[in-house]
């Protein structure tokens, strides 16, 4: 162990010298898979769908609110999916991306009653997805 010279008064203790944890080829290996990154960053998303799953129901003006949110958290879980072709790799990624995508782009009922179910189902689709894509380590954690 080679001791380095202390940055800072006070310091005594040996330090080794850092080791690489990557050969050459790793270390491309790790960048590629940076560079293919694409983070999901936004907590509000559970916040949404608890706001949606709760015992509370939305009022009409709320349901639409609602679902104007959920729909942006499902395109872009939904585009994770795809880009990291998790959909290829498991079916029930496949399928939730497919409903994700499918009520993604239904009006929402004016139906108060159907408009509420109808933003409970695409949480519940936001939920699955993103348990899913934590489970096959796409995520690292929820957010």
């Amino acid at each position: 162990m080679t001791a380095i010279p202390a940055l800072a008064s006070g310091w005594a203790h040996p330090v080794r010298a850092a080791v690489p944890p990557f050969t050459e080829a790793g270390l491309k290996r790790v960048l590629e898979k940076v560079q293919r990154w694409a983070p999901y960053v936004d907590g509000s998303l559970l916040d949404d769908v608890a706001a949606v799953l709760d015992d509370y129901t939305p009022s009409e003006d709320e349901a639409e609110e609602h679902a104007q949110r959920l729909r942006g958290h499902l395109m872009r879980l939904v585009n994770l999916a795809l880009t990291s072709q998790m959909d290829q790799k498991d079916q029930r990624i496949a399928d939730l991306v497919e409903r994700g995508r499918t009520i993604r782009s239904e009006e929402v009922p004016s139906d108060h009653r159907r408009a509420v179910g109808h933003v409970r189902q695409m949480a519940w689709t936001l939920n699955e997805l993103l348990e899913l894509l934590v489970e096959n380590q796409c995520l690292t954690e929820e957010p």
